[in-house]
């Protein structure tokens, strides 16, 4: 009887992949949970007593809609010195990453509009564009997870708002090539297209410096958070920086929505900025090479540059099928279809202790070496 009230576009939005995985962690006993994207380590100690000392100090209200000043100018300030030519940069403060990319996709498209995607996709993007009214156009980036720029450049139709494009990327860890980047960042000038960066995962670059397409188009929409590089997921604190007009038309609809980030986190957001964190990355770089070393030989994958994902292939069936098999072996992997039109593949997270890595390795490769579990597709 309440069917009525439900929306039409709701029906276009599905529960989420990896939430249902994360709900079934909760039911197994001891899991191997290579699941969630979220990094393991604890917070660092600085950060968490700059929170604490916020909430003492009774700094607990609302702040300023685009944030405190003191971590605005701090990341600002960075921007500015890596890229020079963004004196007229405007920056804020989001509630995540995700509340920034929901802002500036309800701010810039109109019913029908498209934005371009590549497949696979961090699994929030279609669902983003689906609630600003949008239409999602899907590039294929299969079997290496390459951008091809011609492929973009034929998806573009006079509907076309925006590109999104993620580097590192969720769920492949693809970081793409600088040349990739200064072409695509071109293609959207030249069409006069929205290039919106979505640059979450940067800190975590293991085999060369980090590129932003920011570098060859000055009307880049960058979005950036401190939930991966300092573990502090659930604190929700990210920010946007771009051309100014678009910036304080995002600033506007903040006031209206999340109204602004939470305010302890972004006392604490002070301490994080400064803290070094190259003793976590190596961590992570070397949780990578291990994966890659002991499952290579099994498994058909593009080694990953950045983030803490694996996406290989499945040796077997669909990667539903193989994720479902691995789920009755006490392992909890993500299916591939959750990021992706394909189901062929599935995701690891690496962001986890070494003891669960190899018991995770252990059935990993015990399933990839016989069929005995796999089911017909």
């Amino acid at each position: 009887m309440h069917k009525h009230w439900i929306a039409d576009r709701m029906k276009l939005i599905e529960v989420s992949g990896i939430r249902k995985v994360f709900e079934l962690a909760g039911h197994l006993k001891d899991p191997v949970n290579l699941s969630i994207g979220q990094p393991h380590f604890p917070v660092p100690t600085p950060i968490k007593e700059a929170a604490k000392a916020a909430i003492d100090a009774d700094k607990n209200g609302y702040t300023m809609t685009q944030g405190i000043p003191e971590l605005r100018s701090k990341i600002l300030a960075d921007v500015r010195k890596r890229h020079p030519s963004q004196a007229d940069r405007e920056l804020f403060l989001t509630s995540g990453t995700s509340g920034g990319l929901v802002l500036a996709l309800t701010c810039i498209l109109n019913p029908g509009d498209e934005v371009i995607i590549f497949d696979p996709y961090f699994v929030m993007y279609p669902h983003f564009i689906t609630m600003a009214g949008g239409k999602s156009v899907i590039v294929d980036t299969y079997p290496d997870f390459r951008i091809d720029v011609a492929k973009v450049a034929a998806a573009i139709t006079p509907r076309t708002k925006a590109i999104i494009v993620n580097s590192p990327a969720n769920p492949t860890g693809i970081v793409y090539d600088r040349e990739t980047l200064r072409d695509l960042a071109h293609l959207a000038r030249e069409r006069k297209i929205l290039l919106m960066s979505d640059e979450v995962y940067q800190a975590f670059c293991y085999d060369g410096p980090f590129a932003s397409p920011l570098e060859f188009n000055d009307d880049t929409l960058v979005f950036d958070g401190f939930s991966k590089a300092y573990g502090i997921t659930g604190w929700r604190l990210g920010f946007a920086h771009g051309p100014r007009r678009l910036i304080e038309e995002m600033i506007k609809l903040q006031q209206f929505s999340f109204v602004c980030a939470p305010s302890m986190v972004q006392h604490a957001g002070v301490a994080a900025w400064d803290y070094d964190i190259s003793s976590i990355v190596a961590d992570y770089k070397r949780k990578r090479d291990r994966l890659v070393g002991t499952l290579k030989d099994l498994y058909e994958m593009a080694t990953p540059g950045g983030a803490f994902y694996l996406f290989p292939k499945a040796p077997w069936g669909t990667g539903s099928d193989f994720v479902a098999e691995a789920i009755r072996n006490n392992l909890l992997i993500i299916p591939g279809n959750a990021f992706s039109r394909r189901d062929t593949h599935f995701r690891i997270s690496y962001a986890a202790s070494d003891q669960m890595l190899d018991r995770g390795i252990e059935i990993l490769r015990r399933l990839a070496a016989t069929r005995s579990g796999a089911r017909t597709p």
